[in-house]
């Protein structure tokens, strides 16, 4: 089992928000990109298929864990979309992508500035990493397709 402190070696997150009123899906954007805690390292190679055995298995209340540590968050505010499973091959070894979902009436924007980020519509996040923006566009379709 995955430990906190292996998180950042191991796992990245993709934290976003949906209005279920206004039908919104917005983003945080980081100044490294729009994963937390960092961006994908260099040479990150997207995996088709999961890597067998699956590496560093973490729960979800462990990575949201990781993910609240340090802010004003609160983990029940918060919700894995297990169903979006990406994995990289780094140098470092297998590397997956979690989507993490808030569940707040509000985007929690005055903590996640308080964070380094800004909420951002998949719209405004043109000219970022291509990875990164591939991840961000299947992560809308799970979240606002359904």
């Amino acid at each position: 089992m995955t430990t906190l402190a292996d998180i950042p070696r191991h796992h990245r997150v993709i934290l976003c928000h949906f209005d279920d009123y206004s039908h919104a899906l917005v983003f945080p954007r980081w100044a490294h990109g729009m994963l937390w805690p960092q961006a994908l390292p260099e040479g990150a190679q997207a995996l088709s298929s999961p890597p067998e055995p699956q590496p560093a298995a973490i729960d979800s209340a462990t990575l949201i864990a990781a993910v609240l540590q340090g802010s004003d968050l609160n983990p029940d505010d918060i919700e894995e979309v297990t169903a979006f499973q990406p994995w990289f091959q780094t140098p470092d070894g297998p590397l997956r992508v979690h989507l993490l979902r808030f569940t707040t009436p509000d985007a929690p924007k005055p903590v996640i500035a308080a964070m380094g980020g800004s909420f951002k519509a998949l719209s405004e996040l043109r000219g970022g990493n291509m990875a990164e923006l591939l991840l961000l566009r299947e992560a809308f379709g799970l979240v606002a397709g359904g």
